[in-house]
């Protein structure tokens, strides 16, 4: 799994950051120490590990780790937080579970009887702008609110047309993560 793990960090790029994979079900914590060429420490799980990525081609991986060679073919798919990863021997998909693939998923999974839309912060931050208010009529996709995390502004947009039935934040308010910003009444038809 390590090869699959640092085939797919690699391939994003994303110096001295944490990331969380999802491999058949299992979470892997993956942060990376030190970047030499070729040559990675990472932390998978807490456990040091020094690698040696080569890409071969536009989607293969040659990967050294702990006197074994692997060969990794890392492939996007239509979601940008997931890549199909084959070998040898297997093939499976890995996703990244960041604050957004988690706020979406949290998204899908609420609302209960699909009566409502709930939407919540992905991580603590603070609110920029509101654009509604209780009572107004807001359209599948439009923005409800800004936030200011991680020194990036974010838009949380209606997941669902219908009228907003409760505001839960102000401009200026500072949030926690999976605070309730604000629900709209799914439009009946």
């Amino acid at each position: 799994m390590l090869g699959f793990i640092v085939s797919i960090y690699n391939l994003i790029r994303i110096n001295n950051m944490q990331l969380e994979f999802k491999v058949n079900g299992r979470n892997a914590v993956v942060k990376e120490i030190s970047r030499d060429g070729n040559l990675l420490t990472v932390s998978v799980d807490g456990r040091i590990y020094e690698v040696d990525v080569d890409k071969v081609s536009g989607e293969e991986y040659s990967i050294l780790s702990e006197g074994k060679s692997h060969n990794i073919e890392v492939i996007p798919t239509a979601d940008p937080k997931v890549y199909r990863v084959n070998t040898f021997h297997f093939n499976f998909d890995v996703g990244i579970n960041d604050a957004e693939s988690r706020f979406l998923q949290k998204r899908q999974s609420k609302g209960g009887d699909g009566t409502f839309d709930q939407i919540r912060s992905p991580m603590p931050g603070k609110v920029v702008k509101v654009l509604v208010q209780k009572g107004s009529k807001v359209e599948k996709g439009e923005t409800v609110v800004i936030l200011s995390a991680m020194k990036m502004e974010s838009e949380y947009k209606a997941g669902c047309s219908g009228v907003v039935s409760k505001v839960a934040v102000k401009e200026g308010d500072t949030v926690d993560g999976n605070q309730l910003l604000v629900v709209i009444g799914k439009e009946q038809k």
